[in-house]
């Protein structure tokens, strides 16, 4: 079942089982389904405008052929706002408001999309979808056999208490040039920027399972960095400011103007850093730079689509492939390493209800006490491993980024869970004899089957007899995956866990962006190679 790459480049089409054409869909008032809450938040109401619309769509996909068909129709606020000093470096603002429809013909995959928002417009943007499912089926390889899903009903909403989007845009600016302020009176600093990514997504999606449900999203990206000139030498530091799901309060919790003083002395403090000597040292990660790597090691290799070959033309294919070789065989870390797949967790980036199918959020194992379980999947895939997991329904990851994009696979939240031994960060230090502690995200690279790597960081601090011994810079650890991650040999309990994340991840083409956390404790893995990035040779 693999698909080279070869093969994908010459077909366009998906594929799906084909049944046979049902009755017409029903208004949106008409729908026999009960009305459900989300998991939490104040919900908003559902439109009836954009429930009959999405109604329109879906019966003209039908009434032209569509053995499935869904409509999601979506309304995107996007703001950036940036200061470098004490002056306003940009700000952008940004509305999108269309629909999009895929639809189902005789196991081929089609899908069409506009922002003209009329009864019309729907029923031609169905047909085209239609018509272009049609002509894939010339093409197609298999039928897509997608897994079954309860029809649902109902609101969710991100819970907040202030909507970010709502805050005056003077408040905004004066936050972040009060952080640069509080950052340039640290002396030997220089320059120092600041900044914020807000977005509010109202996304209603149909089905012709019976499906209709309406989903709010709000999410916050704070950004702050400064940079130290003096003896001949500059250092910046960036300090990590997790992107969440959550509302302004969030950006007031993190109090930049109280804190970034203390983060920008810590980019002058850099410069009187040692440059650490290459060798094998025990590596001490800290949660704000071990999410980064759980993100490209674990969370994408694991993305079904990527080992099954469909992503080889951009985002790469997967080390965890074919999947018969590898579901509860991979020893792909050790006893110490739970990794889980989630859509539920408060504050996260990828928290839903349902995802862009309709199937509702959940949480499953994806490595089990080291041993590699079960890949991310959407209704599509499901059936490709369904005898190798035992697991017939999708684990809800199908995402897309804009009414105007098809959906497909995406990372849901993907988290190192904290061990049963409640120990710190200072503990797993005072438990090292030669080490290095990395905090923060750095540079990094990483190959196409998400196996060979090389991570940087921002902040390294050399650890000799249990105690931390001074500041170091030129900092990268290099290893593969699977080495990796069977080094581990400690980690931090329940109270050390912290969520991280990213506000954009790319993949596929055309090209698309999602957010996502991950939850991890500090860990600590033995005898990794460490070298020196500022030499020449």
């Amino acid at each position: 079942m693999t698909t080279r790459r070869r093969e994908f480049v010459k077909s366009t089409a998906a594929a799906a089982a084909a049944t046979i054409i049902g009755p017409r869909i029903l208004s949106a008032a008409e729908y026999p389904l009960p009305i459900v809450t989300g998991k939490g938040g104040t919900l908003p109401g559902s439109d009836p405008f954009v429930d009959d619309l999405a109604m329109e769509a879906l019966n003209a996909a039908r009434d032209a052929g569509a053995s499935y068909a869904d409509c999601r129709i979506g309304r995107y606020r996007r703001q950036s706002v940036n200061a470098r000093e004490r002056t306003v470096q940009g700000v952008s603002d940004n509305e999108s408001y269309g629909l999009g429809v895929r639809a189902l013909v005789n196991g081929s995959w089609g899908f069409a999309a506009s922002s003209d928002l009329t009864a019309g417009s729907a029923a031609r943007v169905a047909k085209e979808a239609v018509r272009l499912a049609k002509a894939a089926r010339s093409v197609q390889k298999r039928p897509v056999e997608l897994a079954p899903v309860t029809a649902v009903r109902g609101t969710w909403a991100t819970p907040v208490r202030r909507d970010p989007l709502e805050v005056p845009l003077e408040d905004k600016v004066a936050l972040l040039v009060a952080a640069n302020e509080a950052a340039l009176r640290i002396p030997k600093i220089r320059f120092a920027q600041s900044g914020m990514q807000l977005l509010r997504e109202i996304k209603t999606l149909a089905t012709t399972d019976g499906t209709l449900t309406t989903q709010t999203f709000v999410r916050v990206g704070p950004a702050f960095s400064a940079t130290a000139i003096g003896d001949g030498d500059f250092q910046s530091y960036t300090e990590e400011l997790a992107p969440r799901g959550s509302g302004w309060e969030y950006i007031e919790e993190l109090d930049l103007p109280g804190n970034a003083a203390r983060w920008a002395s810590l980019a002058a403090e850099k410069l009187g850093a040692r440059s650490v000597s290459p060798g094998r040292y025990d590596l001490i990660l800290d949660p704000t730079n071990l999410w980064l790597t759980i993100h490209e090691s674990v969370g994408h290799p694991t993305e079904l689509d990527r080992a099954m070959g469909y992503e080889a033309n951009y985002a790469g294919t997967s080390f965890v492939s074919p999947p018969e070789r590898h579901i509860g065989k991979l020893k792909y870390g050790t006893e110490l390493m739970n990794i889980q797949a989630d859509r539920t967790q408060p504050e996260s980036l990828a928290r839903v209800a349902w995802d862009d199918e309709g199937v509702p959020s959940e949480s499953w194992m994806i490595i089990d006490t080291g041993v590699f379980r079960d890949y991310q999947t959407t209704r599509e895939q499901a059936a490709w491993i369904e005898k190798l997991t035992g697991v017939r329904r999708s684990h809800g990851c199908s995402f897309a980024d804009s009414w105007s994009s098809v959906q497909f696979q995406r990372m849901p939240n993907i988290s190192l869970m904290p061990g049963a031994k409640e120990q710190s960060l200072n503990d797993i230090v005072a438990a090292t004899d030669n080490g290095i502690v990395v905090k923060n995200r750095g540079s990094w690279s990483i190959d196409h089957q998400r196996y060979n790597f090389q991570f940087s960081g921002q902040v390294f601090h050399e650890v000799k007899g249990g105690k931390i011994t001074g500041m170091l810079k030129d900092v990268a650890y290099q290893s593969n995956t699977p080495v990796f991650w069977n080094n581990m040999d400690m980690i931090g309990g329940k109270s050390s866990y912290w969520l991280g994340g990213s506000f954009g991840d790319g993949k596929g083409e055309p090209g698309q962006s999602n957010s996502v956390s991950h939850g991890c404790p500090p860990a600590r893995f033995r005898n990794v190679t460490i070298v020196n990035t500022g030499r020449n040779t």
